[in-house]
């Protein structure tokens, strides 16, 4: 019986320090590969990953319900360009109703058109060179989202564009669009601003294209939100959540 069972055993040892060698090998190699210095490529690929991993995060939360217009620091107000049909808004009857209306239906669009938004940053993220990759990196704690503002953002604006149209014109909000309503809102205002009382109290009239105002807003928006998950993976170690990002922003 004995006779059987070692051999078994032995093998079965064998097998076990195998195993626990590999183990060992391979911790050995990251914790040598951890202690290499990072190459330039490696902290590009890093910053790219960083922003890959806030725009998901940014999106998805400014994507949510109210998740611009309960949100003070990105919530989109109406155009300056009506500040004007604001002031004297109880002198035409129904304006006031139309600017509340007006002002969740673009919030809700931009949220609405968020959800769609993360392919687009990721493939302009993929394309884009980052020329001082260690200048980025060692610069302030939003110098990735910065810099891919001014490499992309006319790309962005213009792939966005169209999302942000498709959504203005669904009725989200009380069953009616936001652009509908804000073809009301100016309609009524631009009749009052050439009526004889409109030109004696000297308002002008709106022509404000609502798609690409809101499209500025919506972007700026998701911008300081990808900045916050920027600064958020640099400075917390829980938000790395890929090796990649735990070896290039390793403190």
């Amino acid at each position: 019986m004995t006779k059987k069972i070692l051999p078994v055993t032995l093998l079965s040892f064998f097998l076990l320090l195998v195993t626990s060698c590999d183990v060992l090998l391979q911790t050995a190699n990251t914790v040598m590969q951890s202690e290499q210095p990072l190459t330039t490529a490696e902290v590009a690929q890093g910053l790219k990953e960083a922003l890959k991993v806030g725009t998901d995060t940014a999106c998805v939360r400014i994507g949510k319900v109210n998740g611009y217009l309960l949100d003070q620091a990105i919530r989109i107000n109406l155009p300056p360009q009506t500040s004007e049909v604001i002031k004297y808004a109880q002198k035409v009857p129904g304006l006031d109703k139309l600017i509340d209306d007006v002002i969740k239906q673009i919030n809700h669009s931009a949220e609405d058109a968020a959800k769609q938004a993360a392919p687009i940053f990721k493939n302009a993220i993929a394309q884009m060179t980052i020329a001082d990759a260690w200048g980025i990196f060692n610069g302030a704690d939003t110098s990735a989202t910065h810099y891919l503002r001014e490499k992309t953002y006319d790309q962005l604006f213009n792939l966005y564009r169209p999302v942000m149209q498709n959504s203005l014109n669904k009725p989200i909000v009380g069953n009616v669009s936001a652009q509908k309503t804000w073809s009301e809102l100016t309609g009524k205002w631009n009749s009052f601003a050439n009526s004889v009382a409109g030109k004696l109290l000297q308002v002008h009239p709106v022509n404000v294209s609502l798609d690409e105002y809101v499209t500025h807003q919506a972007l700026k928006g998701a911008f300081i939100k990808v900045g916050d998950q920027e600064k958020e993976i640099r400075t917390n170690v829980n938000a790395r959540v890929t090796d990649l990002l735990k070896r290039v922003f390793r403190k």
